[in-house]
Parts: C-alpha cells; structure tokens; sequence
C-alpha cells in the first residue's frame, strides 16, 4: 500500500471514529483471553448486519492471563474497539463504571465476556428500548449452568423481586440495555451493578425484559462461588434501605428506636405495677428470676432505643448536607421554554 494510500486510510478510520456513536457495548473481561476473538467477530457480524454505529469497550479487570494483550490486538485492526485496563482487579462493578464513564453511546449495553451471553440478540434489546423502556434486564429463561448456580440465583431473584417490587425474573443477569441518562442518574460502587434496574426503577425510569438466548460456557470456568449469594443478600438490605429510606433515613430507624423505647417503657411500667401489688399485698419484696431477666431486657430496649433515634438524627444530618449537590428528582422532559436550574431564561 502507498503512502498515500496509506494515509488517506488512517484518516477515514479517524473519521469513522468521530461519528455520533449510537450503541456503547460494555463488555468486563478476567482471564478472557479464549473467548475474546470469538465475540468481537460475533459483535462485528451483528454490527455489519444491522449497520449500527458501534463502539465496544473492554474493560480488563486485573486479568493474569493474556485477555489484556488480545484486547490490543484487537483495538489496532478496529479503532471501534477500545481498551480499558484497571491496574488489579476491582470487580465487576467497577469495571462496568470505567466503561460506563469511557462510552460515548446513546444506548449503553452490557454483556459478559465468556461467549454465553449471544450478540445476535442485540437488535431485540434496542427493539425494547424503542418501545419506551429506559432500562431493559435478559431473562436466561433456559440456563445452561449448573443446577447448584441455577437454583439459588432463583430464590435470590424472587426476594429481590419481592423486597424491591421491581418484578424480574433473572436480576442477575449480565446482558442489559440502559439509556445513557439512566447510568449519569444512577449511582455504581461495590457490587450493586446487579441492581441498576431496581434503582433505575426507584428514580422513575421505565424497566423492561426480555427472553434471551444463553449459551453453555465454552472457555474457561464460572467467577462466582457460594460467596456471590451472601454478599448479594447484604447488598439487597443494602439497595432496600437506599431506594427505601436513602432520603429520610430517620423513618426507618427511628421508627425502629421508638418501638424498642416503647417495649422498654412498658416492660419496666409492667414490672413497677407488679412489684407495688406484691408489696402492698405480702409486704415482702419477691423478685423472681424471670422478672429480674425481663428488667435487663427492658433496659437495653431502652437504650437500644435512644441509640437508634440518636442514629437517625445524624444519618438526617448527613444526608441533608449530601442532598444539596444531588437531585432527589428526575427530569423526563422539559418544554421548550423551560431551562435547567440555574440557567438563564433568556436567549
């Protein structure tokens, strides 16, 4: 090839760089490096066929093999394709941040890098998110994992759905779709990616899903053990008490002061009435082993109570401080005329 063939070529991949980016495919990679080839091709088949503007971001999450190395591969044949390396790995929720905060799409789309969540069924993600859904969740209706992944991920999902009222058959799901306002709104850290529908939902955003296609893994072996279930469960009572109470956290926990506080008045209240009647019956002082239980319990309500309410207060404080650099609402549209707070009006 010509020099000048040569440069007229980087110039028009520049160019294709530049354009408005329609779908951001977010992929977190660990020790990925088998699978890699196989889903950029797939992904490119995917764009090709429906000629979408596309960008794929790997994010590679401390891996130890040589996921990092294909990645470069693969970013110089396609400038399309970008590399993200963290310095270790930081999970899976922070890899999905540092994508979110490099893509450039209106749409966002997230997808596991080991080949069993299919690129075919992109198109019908965009199909439901132009239907007007802001955040749409896969459902792996048929799973090909094994049983002792399946079945708890199935009681996992049905008490999110329970405690959140966000009804979703599979809330762990890696393939998800999100319209890019939902990720500037929605707060990500720890390990709460899993949870975006539910607090996407908690700010108003319209959540949807769909069936999907899983594949049965080809390379490598599951991330996950017994312990993705304990830390899921904390990090449920987690999102229930910050879609829940995030604003008002005194509701919950001084709500929860006051009825120990009270069950310690009572119990004491109890305990007086029937020491002043064994006394001004027998004139003897009778104090049983189980009425002497019952005023240690009665105490520690009491205190368990002030220390509650005591909690409230300054979680009140704090959150009151914090809420005046974050929105308690969400905008879905403005007329024209209207302008954003501290915006002038005037042309």
């Amino acid at each position: 090839m010509s020099t000048g063939t040569e440069t007229a070529f980087r110039e028009q991949q520049a160019d294709c760089t530049q354009e408005p980016v329609q779908l951001s495919v977010v992929i977190p990679v660990h020790n990925e490096e088998e699978s890699l080839p196989e889903l950029y091709r797939q992904l490119d088949d995917v764009r090709r066929e429906h000629e979408y503007r596309m960008e794929v971001l790997l994010v590679d999450d401390g891996s130890t093999d040589c996921s990092w190395q294909v990645i470069e591969q693969l970013a110089r044949h396609d400038p399309t394709v970008h590399g993200i390396r963290l310095r270790r790995n930081f999970g899976k929720a922070a890899a999905l941040r540092a994508g979110f905060d490099h893509a450039r799409g209106e749409l966002v789309l997230t997808m596991d890098g080991d080949l069993q969540d299919d690129p075919a069924e992109i198109p019908r993600f965009l199909e439901a998110i132009r239907e007007g859904y802001d955040v749409v969740s896969g459902w792996k209706r048929v799973r090909h994992d094994p049983w002792h992944k399946v079945w708890p991920s199935r009681v996992f999902n049905w008490m999110v759905s329970r405690l959140t009222g966000v009804k979703l058959h599979d809330h762990n799901c890696g393939m998800k779709c999100y319209r890019r306002e939902v990720l500037q709104e929605v707060p990500l850290y720890g390990e709460l990616h899993r949870f975006v529908p539910v607090l996407a939902a908690a700010r108003g955003f319209r959540v949807g899903e769909i069936a999907i296609h899983h594949r049965p893994r080809k390379f490598g072996k599951s991330k996950y053990g017994v312990k993705r279930f304990v830390k899921g469960f904390l990090d449920l009572l987690t999102v229930k008490f910050i879609t829940g109470y995030g604003y008002r956290p005194q509701h919950l926990l001084g709500t929860l002061g006051l009825v120990a506080f009270l069950l310690g008045f009572l119990g004491l209240l109890y305990l007086t009435v029937l020491w002043f009647v064994s006394r001004m019956g027998t004139g003897e002082e009778v104090v049983h082993l189980h009425q002497r239980a019952l005023f240690y319990y009665c105490l520690a309500a009491l205190l368990l109570g002030g220390q509650l309410i005591s909690i409230g207060f300054l979680a009140e404080l704090i959150t009151a401080h914090h809420a005046r650099s974050s929105d308690v609402y969400s905008v879905a549209q403005r007329t024209a005329a209207a302008s954003a707070p501290g915006e002038s009006s005037h042309a």
